[in-house]
């Protein structure tokens, strides 16, 4: 009887799958006939739009649109919370504490963020001034930080160099004693999620007088990144490279990006003894147009089976508290935030999330240097102006505050009061057919 039973079970979920298929199938088919005018099916017409909305007002839509999820049948999307019944939900009157440590070590400064995410890396070159400017002013206003990417540390941002992490990468391009001086963060850029293993890369055509002078480079020459570090091949040799940043700095933390190979687990652990205070786990759903499409779907492990996979091997080996891990890539939506940290992350860090709120459309023209119609990822003088910095930070603060509460609406709806009562709460969530929109 049991093998009549378990063949019944097998059989009912082939039917199913098959249906799911089917209607997979039938819903691309339209979507070919018809394609959208705006987004992909990860960054969704709805999502660039609540995005906006969001920038404009501080909250989530209520007009219909769609802001919690894309419509990439996979990932985050095919993830949701099993939020208890409506009246088991914690009241309006519990404080609910987002704030996240990002030194767990037990050395070094204490630096606490009141909200779990901040900003990614994007260079000078990659992205203009006004938009390193915009980014650097809203991170002051939230206290926490941005990143100024691989392209060097423009004058106008030390004035808040309190709230930018400088990154260090391969090419070296604009590091500087004084800007790691400056940096209460450093992070190293071993490896990118949306090009592992490729390196980085800026073409000539945004290679200004201005990008090259910060970068100490030629004009209107291509930059290239190597990969990897080739100084670094060993644990030993990446405690050099922090042991360098510390000797400069000592009261900086230290950061290290990597991409997620199957191996990520084993690299966290040798950050940890090298002596990194952050790891940050770059999925391949991130990056901007520039991004090769190829690398970025068919290269290194999705975010979100990375995330547990270090997040058990760092619990396995008692160090788990002893490290903040922050999830990058493709990262979109506070739902997207609070589904990495509930799979075992600390935070998340954003950055197409923020252009998408000052007018990106994901058009995927970011690699040329007049090609954004925006002035989010361009060098170029004239379209720069079209982004006030004051008016970018301001709809990056929005944003920001629409995320705070979503993730506190969430926080309450799954009885915690804190975020790090999330953490590491698989039990949490539930697979779901579909794209998982509500």
């Amino acid at each position: 009887m049991a093998e009549i039973k378990n063949r019944t079970d097998e059989e009912l979920i082939v039917e199913k799958h098959t249906e799911n298929l089917r209607e997979g199938f039938s819903w691309r088919a339209r979507m070919a006939e018809a394609p959208p005018a705006l987004g992909d099916y990860r960054w969704t017409d709805n999502l660039i739009l609540s995005g906006w909305y969001q920038a404009e007002t501080g909250e989530a839509p209520d007009n219909g649109l769609e802001y919690r999820t894309g419509a990439s049948e996979g990932g985050f999307d095919v993830l949701d919370f099993k939020f208890l019944p409506e009246e088991q939900w914690l009241s309006e009157d519990i404080e609910i504490d987002l704030s996240t440590p990002l030194n767990r070590r037990g050395f070094d400064r204490e630096i606490d963020i009141p909200v779990p995410f901040y900003g990614a890396g994007m260079s000078f070159g990659s992205i203009s001034e006004n938009i390193m400017l915009a980014r650097a002013m809203a991170a002051k206003e939230w206290d926490i930080f941005t990143c100024t990417g691989e392209g060097g540390y423009p004058d106008s941002l030390v004035e808040y160099k309190d709230h930018i992490i400088t990154q260090v990468a391969t090419g070296m391009f604009g590091v500087r004693e004084e800007t790691i001086q400056h940096a209460p963060i450093v992070e190293f850029k071993y490896a990118q999620g949306a090009k592992p293993g490729l390196g980085g890369h800026l073409l000539g055509d945004k290679a200004t007088s201005s990008v090259a002078q910060i970068r100490e480079s030629v004009p209107w020459v291509s930059l290239f990144s190597p990969f990897p570090f080739h100084s670094v091949y060993s644990v030993e040799d990446h405690r050099k490279h922090v042991d360098w940043i510390k000797t400069v700095n000592p009261e900086a933390l230290v950061s290290v990006k990597v991409s997620t190979p199957t191996d990520v687990d084993m690299v966290t652990v040798g950050s940890y003894y090298a002596g990194a205070h952050i790891v940050q786990l770059d999925g391949s759903y991130g990056g901007t147009g520039a991004a090769p499409e190829i690398a970025k779907k068919n290269i290194a492990m999705p975010v979100e089976f990375a995330i547990p996979k270090v997040h058990k091997y760092l619990m396995s080996e008692s160090i788990r508290d002893e490290i903040t891990i922050m999830a990058s890539g493709g990262v979109r939506t506070a739902y997207d935030i609070a589904k990495a940290i509930a799979l075992g992350a600390d935070g998340c860090i954003l950055g197409t999330a923020e252009l998408v709120a000052l007018g990106c459309t994901r058009c995927s023209n970011c690699e040329r240097g007049r090609g954004c119609p925006f002035g989010l990822t361009t060098t170029d003088p004239l379209l720069q102006q079209l982004v006030d910095p004051e008016w970018g930070a301001q709809r990056i603060s929005n944003l920001y505050a629409s995320i705070a509460k979503q993730l506190t609406d969430i926080l309450r709806r799954l009885g915690l009061s804190s975020i790090k009562e999330l953490r590491g709460r698989p039990d949490l969530l539930l697979y779901t057919a579909s794209n998982g929109s509500k």
